[in-house]
């Protein structure tokens, strides 16, 4: 028992969001979308350290086509402040973009 506290004392977000997303399908299908542009944002990053220019800039819009498909999908399942919060992502996701002279 004193280690399922532990990790609830650690980790308190995988549980809020392992309660979102057991809500509704949407929002399972939201927080994949949100892995994958994660994942994208990380493979963009050594992309640009490796030097490759044209495929950072496909990695970064394909990321942003994830964040907004998540954003309809958080909306859909009525999770809308995990939306909103998205649009800071989508923020940075554009100065990244700028950054990287992808505009």
């Amino acid at each position: 028992m004193r280690h399922l506290f532990r990790a609830a004392l650690i980790a308190p977000g995988i549980l809020l969001t392992a309660q979102t997303a057991f809500a509704a399908p949407a929002c399972i299908e939201a927080r994949r979308k949100v892995d994958e542009a994660v994942a994208l944002r990380y493979q963009a990053r050594q992309d640009a350290r490796l030097g490759n220019h044209d495929r950072v800039c496909d990695t970064l819009d394909e990321v942003g086509d994830r964040y907004n498909d998540a954003r309809d999908a958080f909306d859909d399942c009525g999770a809308g402040v995990v939306a909103i919060d998205l649009r800071s992502e989508l923020r940075n996701l554009r100065i990244a973009k700028q950054v990287n002279r992808c505009d």
